[in-house]
């Protein structure tokens, strides 16, 4: 099926007529990269068969964060860093053949669908994995785990019976990354406070930071302090706003621009460099070309990249020479507004639970809803939007994730003494928002699932993945997945998890809420 002159690859949620990319990635990767990417995790599969667990060591561990890392949708596009990738890994396994995963994408379609939720789910698995080890936190329980996802997806005598219960153990695991990395950026930096960020962009010297990697920005910040240059975040990095070791940082002065997909437009013939530190960065565009910089496991062709030294020294030179803009830029959101809010952690959350379960008791709160996940470019999207303005003024919306940006400027007024809307963070703030579910039921002494709560996700990518595996595991039911149905999940898999989770595909905004809303009513 995949050779020189065809790919395939169904990991996005606007995989191309929503069955599968064969001549090209609608990210922008060629057949090339797409290849070259599946033998990264073929080469991984051999490493994980002739690594013994008892041998397995912090090199290899890296390796396979590294790899299944480069692999996840707009993170690299550099076909010899890649390669060189490939061959470290061969190195690691002596050689071993690289696994064909043809036979994954060739098998019988319940198979694959199991296989690639358990490889999509180990993908965004080690993103988090990853950036809790840059802080230095590690997990030899999530580590291993790896190692037998990675031996099942080259098992060729497994059937549904064993990969169901394994798909459930990626979602158990993947919570035990997100509780870790949640652990890394609170002990790090502090934790999260409500944080007003500006959206105008002032005179002089300035550098935007995009992706979600906060050691990344904080290097960044230390290395430009004092240098007359401002930092503004990008996308996901917004929430870097509401960390207190962060945002002490007085030239930390807002956020440019909106939601990742926008990048090829809102980059056009800006005066300052772009730094891109995770996944989401898209083709580069001539009229911004010689502005961005990669680092970690991001690249892109002719970009430099800035190694494992952290010196952004080039960055810093590229920013005072372009010397920024004359005058104020007063951007806004996508729906026209100037500032938007940050920094509602589980910490803060969970300080005021008194106050929303006052609320619920009263009467006055009659339904929480998540309204969380990845932003794309597909039409029918603004789902999210017309869902949160069309939500009554009783229910609080919980909000994290890039999706954030189609509504994460509209004023939507408070509930006792609440912001109605509250962003918890990034994609991987996941954990703080199934902790604020947890520790709430336990509050009002009922499950999860009596709780007034539900949960509204919008997904693009393998990290939106590995949450909603976890949110599985952990029996939450009645989640509503849109804007489409993941083209990798058979019609048998999504029946079992209809049947058994009650997972619902989003219909339209005013028909959901309906269904949402009326039985508190």
């Amino acid at each position: 099926m995949t050779d020189d002159k065809n790919m395939f690859c169904f990991q996005c949620e606007q995989t191309q007529g929503g069955v599968a990319c064969l001549k090209g990635g609608v990210c922008g990767k060629n057949i090339a990269t797409a290849n070259l990417q599946d033998d990264v995790i073929g080469a991984l599969v051999g490493l994980a068969k002739v690594v013994p667990e008892a041998d397995f060591n912090s090199d290899q561990a890296q390796l396979i964060l590294d790899g299944l890392f480069t692999t996840l949708t707009n993170v690299n596009f550099d076909d010899p860093v890649i390669q060189n990738t490939i061959n470290q890994i061969k190195a690691a396994a002596k050689d071993v053949a690289v696994y064909d995963m043809d036979q994954i994408w060739q098998a019988n379609e319940d198979i694959r669908s199991l296989k690639a939720l358990i490889l999509l789910g180990i993908k965004g698995m080690a993103a988090y994995a990853h950036q809790a080890g840059v802080l230095g936190y590690t997990s030899e329980t999530v580590n291993k785990f790896f190692l037998k996802a990675l031996r099942a997806l080259g098992d060729d005598t497994l059937g549904m019976d064993e990969l169901l219960p394994l798909t459930m153990e990626v979602g158990h695991v993947n919570f035990e990354a997100m509780k870790l990395l949640d652990q890394a950026n609170t002990e790090t930096y502090g934790n999260p406070v409500p944080t007003e960020v500006p959206l105008t962009i002032e005179p002089g010297p300035f550098i935007v930071i995009s992706g979600h990697d906060l050691y990344d920005l904080k290097m960044l910040l230390d290395q430009t302090a004092g240098k007359g240059i401002n930092i503004y975040t990008h996308g996901e990095m917004l929430p870097a706003h509401g960390y207190p070791e962060l945002k002490a940082y007085p030239h930390l002065r807002g956020n440019f621009g909106t939601a990742w997909q926008n990048q090829q437009k809102e980059f056009k013939d800006i005066p300052a460099p772009i730094l891109f530190t995770t996944n989401c960065i898209m083709p580069v565009r001539k009229s911004y070309h010689d502005r961005v910089f990669t680092t970690s496991v991001v690249g892109y062709p002719e970009m430099t990249h800035i190694g494992a030294d952290k010196d952004f020294t080039p960055m810093i030179e590229k920013a005072l020479e372009l010397g920024g803009y004359d005058e104020p830029q007063a951007l806004t959101g996508i729906n026209g507004g100037h500032t938007v809010t940050t920094g509602f952690g589980h910490n803060f959350v969970l300080s005021n639970a008194d106050k929303v379960i006052g609320a619920i008791q009263k009467g006055d709160l009659k339904h929480i809803i998540l309204v969380g996940g990845c932003d794309g470019a597909r039409v029918g999207r603004n789902y999210y939007t017309e869902f949160v303005e069309e939500a009554p003024e009783n229910t609080l919306i919980l909000t994290l994730a890039c999706g954030k940006y189609r509504f994460n400027d509209l004023q939507l007024g408070n509930i006792d003494g609440l912001p109605r809307m509250m962003d918890m963070g990034q994609c991987n703030d996941s954990y703080a928002a199934i902790k604020v579910a947890l520790a709430l039921a336990e509050a009002l002494d009922c499950g999860v699932n009596d709780l007034p709560l539900t949960l509204v996700l919008s997904w693009y990518e393998q990290k939106a993945v590995s949450v909603l595996l976890t949110l599985l595991s952990l029996g939450i039911k009645n989640i509503h997945l849109g804007p489409t149905l993941p083209a990798f999940v058979s019609p048998n898999v999504l029946n079992y998890l209809v049947e058994n989770f009650e997972l619902t595909p989003t219909t339209t905004a005013k028909a959901d809420l309906a269904r949402i809303l009326t039985p508190q009513m």
